[in-house]
C-alpha cells in the first residue's frame, strides 16, 4: 500500500485544480443565492402587478357589501344592466372579468353563479370570490333562522397546543418544518454528491482505460491500490468542496444575524429586532437557531464519506468493466435504485413518521442509510442507533471493496468485450 498516498494525492490535485471544480465550488453558491433573490423579485413583481378590475352584476341583490377593494382587485357593481349588456361593457372598458350572480328563483340559485373573463383567472382570485360569497350566504342563513352570528363567534375557542419533550425543552410546528426542510436538504445533497462524484470517478477510470494509460500505471501499482487511491482522492475533493460551502454559508449567516440584530442564544423568548420584525419571522429564526447544526454537520461528513466510499467502489468497478459510458447504463440502474428509494422514503415516509418501522429499518441498510438517517437525525435519534448505522455503512464498504477489487483487477485490462453479469460472477471466483 506504499503507493496509495501518491495516487490519492494525484487524484485529489487533479480534481481541485480542474476548472469545472473551481467554478462549481465558488460560483454555485452565488448562483443559488442569485436564483433565490430572482425568484423573490419576480414573485414580488407578480404580486404588485396591475390592479384587476372586476365588474359584479348582482341580480340577487344580496351581495352589495360583500366585496371590498384590495391592492390587487377593484370591484365595480353594475346596476340595471342585463347579462349581455354587462359583457359588452366589460369588453369595451377592458376590464379583467365579470362576476354574474343570478336572481333567486329556487334553492339552487347559487349554483348558477358564473365568472366571465378573456383569460383563465388564478386560483387565489377564484377562492377569494367564493369565500366572499359563501360568507355572505352563511350570514344570511343565520339571520333568516334567527341565530345571532356574534354569539356563534363568541362561542368559538381557538386552541394552540404547546409542544415540549420530557426534559422541558419547548418546540413548535415551525421547528418541525425547519427540521424537515434542512434534514431533507442534507439528505438530497448527499444523494447529489454521490451521483456527481460517482460519475466523476467512473469517467476517470473509463478515460484512463480507453487511452491505455492504465496499462502503464498497473505495471508499477497494484489495481487495488489504484482503485482505493481514486476513491479516496475524489472523496477528499468532495469534502473540500463541502467545507468551502460551509464556510461560505457560515459567513452569510454571520452577516444575516448581524444585519437583523438576532441573538442565536435567545431560544426561550420571542425574537424581535429594532426594525419591528413580525412575530412569524421571529419564530422562524428562533426555530432555525435551535436546529442541531453541529450534530448535523458531523453526521453529514460521516455519512457523506461512508456513502461515497461505498457507492464509488461500485462506480469505479463499473468504469473498469466497460469501454465507454454508453455501456454503463445496464450496470448503473441497479445501484441507483437504492438511492432513489432512499430519497422517496426520506421525503414521503420519514417526514410523516421519522421513527416508524420503514424509516428505522432503512436507516440501518447501508445503501439507503446515508440519506434516510440524515433526514431522521433532526427529529432526535438515539446515539446508539446512529453508531450502529455508521458501523454497518463502513463495514459494508470494506466488504464490498474486497469483491469490487477482484472485478476491477480483471476488468481494467479487458478491451473490446462487453461484460455480462455471468462474466462478472466468474471474475468474483478468481
Amino acid at each position: 500500500m506504499k503507493h496509495l498516498g501518491i495516487i490519492t494525492k494525484r487524484e485529489y490535485l487533479n480534481k481541485v485544480r480542474n476548472k469545472s471544480f473551481i467554478i462549481m465550488t465558488f460560483v454555485s453558491p452565488l448562483v443559488v443565492i442569485i436564483f433565490g433573490l430572482l425568484i423573490g423579485y419576480l414573485t414580488n413583481i407578480n404580486n404588485t402587478g396591475s390592479v384587476k378590475k372586476i365588474a359584479v352584476l348582482d341580480e340577487s341583490h344580496r351581495f352589495s357589501n360583500s366585496f371590498e377593494n384590495t391592492s390587487a382587485v377593484e370591484y365595480f357593481f353594475l346596476k340595471e344592466a342585463s347579462l349581455n349588456e354587462a359583457k359588452t361593457i366589460i369588453l369595451a372598458e377592458s376590464m379583467y372579468g365579470l362576476l354574474y350572480i343570478p336572481p333567486v328563483k329556487d334553492e339552487n340559485w347559487h349554483q348558477r353563479i358564473e365568472f366571465f373573463s378573456e383569460e383563465s383567472p388564478n386560483i387565489s382570485l377564484l377562492n377569494q370570490l367564493s369565500d366572499n360569497i359563501e360568507t355572505t350566504l352563511f350570514q344570511n342563513n343565520l339571520t333568516s333562522k334567527g341565530i345571532d352570528k356574534k354569539q356563534i363567534d363568541d362561542s368559538k375557542v381557538k386552541v394552540n397546543i404547546s409542544l415540549q419533550n420530557f426534559s422541558g425543552e419547548k418546540s413548535s410546528e415551525l421547528d418541525s418544518i425547519i427540521k424537515i426542510a434542512l434534514g431533507g436538504m442534507a439528505g438530497y445533497l448527499i444523494f447529489m454528491f454521490i451521483i456527481i462524484y460517482g460519475n466523476s470517478i467512473m469517467r476517470s477510470v473509463i478515460e484512463e482505460k480507453t487511452n491505455r494509460i492504465i496499462e502503464i500505471i498497473i505495471s508499477s501499482v497494484k489495481p487495488f491500490e489504484l482503485m482505493l487511491g481514486k476513491i479516496f482522492g475524489t472523496s477528499l475533493a468532495g469534502i473540500t468542496q463541502f467545507l468551502i460551502w460551509m464556510v461560505f454559508g457560515g459567513f452569510l449567516m454571520t452577516i444575516l444575524t448581524s444585519f437583523l440584530d438576532v441573538n442565536p442564544s435567545s431560544t426561550n423568548e420571542v425574537l424581535m429586532n429594532k426594525s419591528g420584525m413580525d412575530k412569524l419571522t421571529s419564530e422562524v429564526l428562533l426555530a432555525f437557531f435551535k436546529f442541531p447544526f453541529m450534530e448535523m454537520f458531523t453526521s453529514f461528513l460521516l455519512y457523506f464519506v461512508g456513502g461515497y466510499l461505498l457507492y464509488s467502489s461500485f462506480y469505479a468497478t463499473i468504469g473498469a468493466m466497460v469501454d465507454n459510458e454508453t455501456d454503463t447504463q445496464q450496470f448503473l440502474m441497479p445501484i441507483l435504485m437504492p438511492l432513489i428509494l432512499a430519497v422517496y422514503v426520506g421525503f414521503f415516509t420519514v417526514i410523516e413518521e421519522p421513527h416508524g418501522t420503514v424509516s428505522v429499518v432503512l436507516s440501518y441498510v447501508p445503501l439507503t442509510s446515508p440519506v434516510v438517517m440524515l433526514m431522521r437525525i433532526p427529529f432526535g435519534v438515539p446515539w446508539w442507533e446512529v453508531l450502529i448505522s455508521i458501523l454497518l455503512l463502513y463495514g459494508t464498504f470494506f466488504l464490498v471493496i474486497k469483491f469490487a477489487s477482484k472485478i476491477y483487477r480483471i476488468g481494467i485490462l479487458m478491451y473490446g468485450k462487453k461484460a455480462t453479469y455471468k462474466e462478472i460472477w466468474k471474475w468474483l471466483k478468481y
